[in-house]
Protein backbone atom coordinates (compact mmCIF):
# COMPACT_ATOMS: atom_id res chain seq x y z
CA UNK A 1 0.00 0.00 0.00
CA UNK A 2 1.40 3.43 -0.82
CA UNK A 3 1.36 6.20 1.53
CA UNK A 4 -0.48 9.11 0.07
CA UNK A 5 -0.22 12.64 0.14
CA UNK A 6 -3.93 14.15 1.02
CA UNK A 7 -4.77 17.03 -0.61
CA UNK A 8 -7.54 19.59 -1.18
CA UNK A 9 -8.55 21.02 -4.73
CA UNK A 10 -10.42 24.36 -5.05
CA UNK A 11 -12.43 25.31 -8.27
CA UNK A 12 -13.15 28.47 -6.10
CA UNK A 13 -16.32 29.06 -7.75
CA UNK A 14 -17.98 32.35 -6.23
CA UNK A 15 -21.71 33.31 -7.25
CA UNK A 16 -24.22 35.65 -4.77
CA UNK A 17 -26.57 32.94 -4.47
CA UNK A 18 -28.97 31.26 -1.77
CA UNK A 19 -26.20 29.33 0.31
CA UNK A 20 -23.47 30.04 -1.29
CA UNK A 21 -20.30 31.41 1.44
CA UNK A 22 -18.03 32.71 -1.56
CA UNK A 23 -20.62 35.33 -3.26
CA UNK A 24 -17.62 37.70 -4.50
CA UNK A 25 -13.86 36.84 -6.22
CA UNK A 26 -12.72 38.76 -2.95
CA UNK A 27 -14.58 35.70 -0.72
CA UNK A 28 -12.95 33.28 -2.96
CA UNK A 29 -9.56 34.30 -3.06
CA UNK A 30 -9.57 34.93 0.52
CA UNK A 31 -11.43 31.71 1.76
CA UNK A 32 -8.92 29.94 -0.34
CA UNK A 33 -5.87 31.11 1.70
CA UNK A 34 -8.05 30.67 5.05
CA UNK A 35 -9.00 26.73 3.92
CA UNK A 36 -4.78 26.33 3.29
CA UNK A 37 -4.43 27.60 6.84
CA UNK A 38 -6.84 25.30 8.56
CA UNK A 39 -5.79 21.98 6.53
CA UNK A 40 -1.63 22.75 7.54
CA UNK A 41 -3.44 22.59 10.91
CA UNK A 42 -5.17 19.38 10.63
CA UNK A 43 -1.89 17.54 8.73
CA UNK A 44 -3.61 17.66 5.21
CA UNK A 45 -0.55 17.32 2.55
CA UNK A 46 -1.60 20.03 -0.13
CA UNK A 47 -3.74 23.40 -1.31
CA UNK A 48 -4.22 23.11 -4.61
CA UNK A 49 -6.35 25.40 -7.08
CA UNK A 50 -8.11 25.25 -10.19
CA UNK A 51 -7.54 27.99 -12.81
CA UNK A 52 -10.43 29.04 -15.20
CA UNK A 53 -10.58 31.57 -17.50
CA UNK A 54 -13.02 34.19 -18.31
CA UNK A 55 -15.61 32.38 -15.52
CA UNK A 56 -16.23 32.94 -11.87
CA UNK A 57 -13.97 30.95 -10.23
CA UNK A 58 -9.93 31.09 -9.39
CA UNK A 59 -8.03 32.81 -12.20
CA UNK A 60 -4.52 34.33 -11.46
CA UNK A 61 -2.68 31.62 -9.37
CA UNK A 62 0.51 32.85 -8.71
CA UNK A 63 -0.73 36.00 -5.90
CA UNK A 64 -2.89 33.58 -4.54
CA UNK A 65 0.22 30.58 -3.81
CA UNK A 66 2.21 33.43 -2.71
CA UNK A 67 -0.53 34.50 -0.37
CA UNK A 68 -0.99 30.65 0.96
CA UNK A 69 2.95 30.69 1.39
CA UNK A 70 3.26 33.77 3.67
CA UNK A 71 0.36 32.13 5.48
CA UNK A 72 1.64 28.81 5.50
CA UNK A 73 5.31 26.54 6.16
CA UNK A 74 4.87 22.81 5.75
CA UNK A 75 1.55 22.54 3.01
CA UNK A 76 2.03 22.01 -0.25
CA UNK A 77 0.72 24.31 -2.87
CA UNK A 78 -0.23 23.65 -6.22
CA UNK A 79 -2.44 24.13 -9.15
CA UNK A 80 -4.58 21.18 -11.07
CA UNK A 81 -4.15 22.90 -13.89
CA UNK A 82 -2.80 25.97 -15.32
CA UNK A 83 -3.76 25.90 -18.98
CA UNK A 84 -0.62 26.64 -20.45
CA UNK A 85 -2.43 28.22 -23.54
CA UNK A 86 -3.29 31.26 -22.01
CA UNK A 87 0.49 31.87 -19.92
CA UNK A 88 3.55 34.27 -21.40
CA UNK A 89 5.98 31.58 -20.84
CA UNK A 90 8.57 33.95 -19.37
CA UNK A 91 6.37 35.90 -17.12
CA UNK A 92 5.18 32.64 -15.40
CA UNK A 93 8.59 31.53 -15.40
CA UNK A 94 8.85 34.95 -13.21
CA UNK A 95 6.09 34.20 -11.13
CA UNK A 96 6.55 30.93 -10.74
CA UNK A 97 10.47 31.16 -9.07
CA UNK A 98 9.12 34.09 -7.20
CA UNK A 99 6.05 31.97 -5.44
CA UNK A 100 8.33 29.16 -5.05
CA UNK A 101 11.06 31.13 -3.03
CA UNK A 102 8.20 32.41 -0.96
CA UNK A 103 7.16 29.23 0.09
CA UNK A 104 10.61 27.69 0.39
CA UNK A 105 10.05 25.39 -2.20
CA UNK A 106 7.19 23.97 -1.23
CA UNK A 107 4.80 24.44 -5.29
CA UNK A 108 3.58 21.68 -7.14
CA UNK A 109 3.10 22.97 -10.59
CA UNK A 110 0.35 21.31 -12.39
CA UNK A 111 -0.06 22.82 -16.35
CA UNK A 112 -1.83 21.57 -19.32
CA UNK A 113 -3.60 21.41 -22.33
CA UNK A 114 -6.98 23.40 -20.39
CA UNK A 115 -10.55 22.28 -20.71
CA UNK A 116 -13.29 23.19 -22.36
CA UNK A 117 -14.70 26.65 -21.40
CA UNK A 118 -17.02 29.52 -21.89
CA UNK A 119 -14.51 31.70 -23.84
CA UNK A 120 -14.53 31.33 -27.83
CA UNK A 121 -10.64 30.49 -28.72
CA UNK A 122 -10.24 32.45 -25.21
CA UNK A 123 -6.54 32.35 -25.61
CA UNK A 124 -6.21 34.35 -28.45
CA UNK A 125 -7.58 36.94 -26.43
CA UNK A 126 -4.77 36.92 -24.20
CA UNK A 127 -2.50 37.43 -27.83
CA UNK A 128 -1.41 33.76 -28.13
CA UNK A 129 -2.82 32.38 -31.42
CA UNK A 130 -2.02 28.91 -32.78
CA UNK A 131 0.56 28.85 -35.93
CA UNK A 132 -0.32 27.37 -39.36
CA UNK A 133 -1.14 23.81 -38.96
CA UNK A 134 -0.93 24.12 -34.86
CA UNK A 135 -3.48 22.92 -32.62
CA UNK A 136 -3.94 24.35 -29.36
CA UNK A 137 -2.42 21.54 -27.56
CA UNK A 138 0.42 21.66 -30.02
CA UNK A 139 0.76 25.53 -28.57
CA UNK A 140 0.13 24.67 -24.51
CA UNK A 141 3.05 21.53 -25.25
CA UNK A 142 5.38 25.24 -26.90
CA UNK A 143 4.75 26.81 -23.52
CA UNK A 144 5.59 24.29 -21.26
CA UNK A 145 8.68 24.08 -23.31
CA UNK A 146 10.04 27.00 -22.71
CA UNK A 147 8.47 27.55 -19.28
CA UNK A 148 10.43 24.60 -18.15
CA UNK A 149 13.52 25.63 -19.68
CA UNK A 150 13.33 28.94 -18.19
CA UNK A 151 12.82 27.73 -14.95
CA UNK A 152 15.89 25.43 -15.45
CA UNK A 153 18.31 28.39 -15.55
CA UNK A 154 18.97 28.46 -19.67
CA UNK A 155 19.60 31.91 -21.63
CA UNK A 156 16.34 33.14 -23.47
CA UNK A 157 17.85 36.40 -23.98
CA UNK A 158 20.70 38.21 -25.13
CA UNK A 159 22.41 40.64 -23.12
CA UNK A 160 22.96 44.09 -23.85
CA UNK A 161 27.06 44.68 -24.50
CA UNK A 162 26.12 48.29 -23.41
CA UNK A 163 25.18 47.30 -20.39
CA UNK A 164 26.74 43.90 -19.19
CA UNK A 165 30.06 44.13 -21.39
CA UNK A 166 29.22 40.74 -22.99
CA UNK A 167 27.25 39.39 -25.42
CA UNK A 168 26.16 36.20 -23.67
CA UNK A 169 23.11 34.55 -23.04
CA UNK A 170 20.64 35.65 -20.30
CA UNK A 171 18.39 33.75 -18.02
CA UNK A 172 15.13 34.69 -15.93
CA UNK A 173 15.71 35.73 -12.52
CA UNK A 174 14.88 34.77 -10.09
CA UNK A 175 15.71 31.01 -10.04
CA UNK A 176 14.26 28.74 -7.62
CA UNK A 177 16.13 25.32 -7.65
CA UNK A 178 14.28 22.45 -7.44
CA UNK A 179 11.02 23.48 -8.94
CA UNK A 180 11.57 21.95 -12.62
CA UNK A 181 10.80 18.55 -10.72
CA UNK A 182 8.09 19.77 -9.30
CA UNK A 183 6.08 20.28 -12.78
CA UNK A 184 2.98 18.25 -13.24
CA UNK A 185 1.37 17.55 -16.79
CA UNK A 186 -2.65 16.98 -16.24
CA UNK A 187 -3.12 14.11 -18.36
CA UNK A 188 -6.75 13.19 -20.16
CA UNK A 189 -5.42 9.97 -22.30
CA UNK A 190 -2.99 6.87 -21.48
CA UNK A 191 -1.37 8.33 -24.65
CA UNK A 192 -0.37 11.89 -23.34
CA UNK A 193 0.20 10.00 -19.83
CA UNK A 194 3.17 8.49 -22.04
CA UNK A 195 4.16 11.63 -23.35
CA UNK A 196 3.87 13.12 -19.85
CA UNK A 197 6.46 10.05 -18.40
CA UNK A 198 8.86 10.70 -22.05
CA UNK A 199 9.23 14.86 -21.25
CA UNK A 200 10.09 13.96 -17.07
CA UNK A 201 6.98 15.66 -15.96
CA UNK A 202 4.77 14.09 -12.60
CA UNK A 203 1.62 12.66 -13.62
CA UNK A 204 -1.54 14.66 -12.74
CA UNK A 205 -4.23 12.63 -13.40
CA UNK A 206 -7.63 14.34 -15.10
CA UNK A 207 -10.33 14.60 -13.55
CA UNK A 208 -11.96 13.24 -16.72
CA UNK A 209 -10.59 11.33 -19.28
CA UNK A 210 -11.45 12.24 -22.54
CA UNK A 211 -11.59 8.45 -24.10
CA UNK A 212 -13.05 5.69 -23.07
CA UNK A 213 -12.85 2.19 -23.41
CA UNK A 214 -16.19 0.65 -21.43
CA UNK A 215 -14.19 0.07 -18.27
CA UNK A 216 -14.88 1.95 -14.65
CA UNK A 217 -13.14 5.14 -14.68
CA UNK A 218 -10.83 4.18 -11.81
CA UNK A 219 -9.82 1.10 -14.39
CA UNK A 220 -9.31 3.23 -16.96
CA UNK A 221 -7.35 5.54 -14.72
CA UNK A 222 -4.94 3.07 -13.27
CA UNK A 223 -4.31 1.74 -16.89
CA UNK A 224 -3.02 5.33 -17.93
CA UNK A 225 -0.97 5.07 -14.48
CA UNK A 226 0.71 2.06 -15.44
CA UNK A 227 1.46 3.37 -19.00
CA UNK A 228 2.93 6.48 -17.64
CA UNK A 229 5.17 4.62 -15.28
CA UNK A 230 6.96 2.09 -17.75
CA UNK A 231 7.07 5.12 -20.06
CA UNK A 232 9.27 6.58 -17.07
CA UNK A 233 11.82 4.03 -16.78
CA UNK A 234 12.29 3.54 -20.41
CA UNK A 235 13.37 6.98 -20.62
CA UNK A 236 15.75 6.64 -17.73
CA UNK A 237 14.93 9.19 -15.39
CA UNK A 238 16.62 9.28 -12.19
CA UNK A 239 13.68 10.40 -9.88
CA UNK A 240 10.95 8.91 -8.52
CA UNK A 241 7.86 10.35 -10.47
CA UNK A 242 4.69 11.41 -8.58
CA UNK A 243 1.12 10.93 -9.30
CA UNK A 244 -2.02 12.56 -8.22
CA UNK A 245 -5.26 11.54 -8.99
CA UNK A 246 -8.88 13.46 -7.95
CA UNK A 247 -11.98 12.56 -6.25
CA UNK A 248 -14.95 14.17 -4.72
CA UNK A 249 -15.17 12.51 -1.46
CA UNK A 250 -18.33 13.65 0.99
CA UNK A 251 -18.17 11.63 3.69
CA UNK A 252 -21.58 11.71 6.03
CA UNK A 253 -20.86 12.44 9.55
CA UNK A 254 -23.18 14.85 11.27
CA UNK A 255 -26.89 16.48 10.39
CA UNK A 256 -25.11 19.26 8.64
CA UNK A 257 -23.51 17.03 6.39
CA UNK A 258 -26.17 15.40 5.73
CA UNK A 259 -28.43 18.06 5.01
CA UNK A 260 -26.06 18.63 2.40
CA UNK A 261 -25.24 15.27 0.49
CA UNK A 262 -27.77 12.87 1.75
CA UNK A 263 -30.19 13.06 -1.53
CA UNK A 264 -26.80 11.77 -3.01
CA UNK A 265 -25.50 9.04 -0.57
CA UNK A 266 -29.08 7.28 -1.75
CA UNK A 267 -29.15 7.69 -4.99
CA UNK A 268 -27.15 5.99 -7.81
CA UNK A 269 -23.56 7.32 -8.45
CA UNK A 270 -22.04 5.55 -11.58
CA UNK A 271 -18.84 7.09 -13.95
CA UNK A 272 -20.68 9.50 -16.17
CA UNK A 273 -20.13 9.05 -20.24
CA UNK A 274 -20.68 12.55 -22.28
CA UNK A 275 -19.05 13.84 -25.06
CA UNK A 276 -16.16 16.43 -24.93
CA UNK A 277 -14.37 18.36 -27.47
CA UNK A 278 -16.15 15.94 -30.44
CA UNK A 279 -14.95 12.73 -28.58
CA UNK A 280 -16.55 10.48 -26.05
CA UNK A 281 -15.38 11.13 -22.39
CA UNK A 282 -15.41 9.50 -18.63
CA UNK A 283 -15.74 11.16 -15.64
CA UNK A 284 -15.24 9.65 -12.30
CA UNK A 285 -18.00 9.21 -9.70
CA UNK A 286 -18.21 11.17 -6.47
CA UNK A 287 -18.18 9.25 -3.14
CA UNK A 288 -20.72 9.88 -0.89
CA UNK A 289 -22.06 8.46 2.75
CA UNK A 290 -20.89 6.97 5.88
CA UNK A 291 -17.17 6.96 6.43
CA UNK A 292 -17.12 2.75 6.36
CA UNK A 293 -19.05 2.81 2.83
CA UNK A 294 -16.34 4.73 1.40
CA UNK A 295 -13.43 3.11 2.95
CA UNK A 296 -14.61 0.02 1.02
CA UNK A 297 -15.51 1.58 -1.98
CA UNK A 298 -11.85 3.36 -2.22
CA UNK A 299 -10.79 0.14 -1.74
CA UNK A 300 -12.13 -0.93 -4.96
CA UNK A 301 -10.91 2.15 -7.22
CA UNK A 302 -7.22 0.92 -8.61
CA UNK A 303 -5.91 4.36 -9.60
CA UNK A 304 -6.52 5.55 -5.97
CA UNK A 305 -4.57 2.85 -5.10
CA UNK A 306 -2.20 3.14 -7.35
CA UNK A 307 -1.52 6.90 -6.82
CA UNK A 308 0.56 8.84 -4.22
CA UNK A 309 -1.72 11.99 -4.11
CA UNK A 310 -5.22 11.81 -3.74
CA UNK A 311 -6.56 15.20 -4.37
CA UNK A 312 -10.19 15.81 -2.79
CA UNK A 313 -12.10 18.12 -4.83
CA UNK A 314 -13.82 20.69 -1.98
CA UNK A 315 -17.30 22.26 -2.29
CA UNK A 316 -15.60 25.79 -1.74
CA UNK A 317 -18.84 27.67 -1.42
CA UNK A 318 -19.87 26.03 1.29
CA UNK A 319 -16.79 28.26 3.16
CA UNK A 320 -13.93 27.61 5.31
CA UNK A 321 -15.48 25.79 8.28
CA UNK A 322 -17.57 23.19 6.71
CA UNK A 323 -14.58 21.97 4.59
CA UNK A 324 -12.06 22.16 7.20
CA UNK A 325 -14.59 19.57 8.99
CA UNK A 326 -15.05 17.29 5.61
CA UNK A 327 -11.31 18.04 5.31
CA UNK A 328 -10.51 16.22 9.43
CA UNK A 329 -13.04 13.70 8.40
CA UNK A 330 -11.06 12.24 5.59
CA UNK A 331 -8.04 12.78 7.29
CA UNK A 332 -9.21 10.80 10.99
CA UNK A 333 -12.02 8.50 9.74
CA UNK A 334 -11.09 7.41 6.06
CA UNK A 335 -7.67 7.91 5.50
CA UNK A 336 -5.96 5.92 8.33
CA UNK A 337 -8.62 2.88 7.77
CA UNK A 338 -7.33 2.75 4.13
CA UNK A 339 -3.50 2.79 4.69
CA UNK A 340 -3.37 5.85 3.87
CA UNK A 341 -0.87 7.28 6.81
CA UNK A 342 1.85 5.95 8.83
Amino acid sequence: MIVKRIGFLSFGHWQPIPGSVSRTASDALLQTIELAVAAEELGIDGAYVRVHHFARQLASPFPLLAAMAARTSRIELGTAVIDMRYENPLYMAEDAAAADLISAGRLQLGVSRGSPETALRGSESFGFIPGDGETDADLARAHTALFRAAIEGVAVANADPKMTGSTGGLAIQPQSPGLTDRIWWGSGTRQTAVWTAQQGMNLMSSTLLSEDTGVPFGDLQAEQIDLFREAWKEAGWEREPRVSVSRSILPIVSDLDRKYFGASALGERDDQIGYLDGGIARFGKSYVGEPEQIVAELRDDKAVQEADTVLVTVPNQLGVDYNAHLLETINTQIAPALGWRD
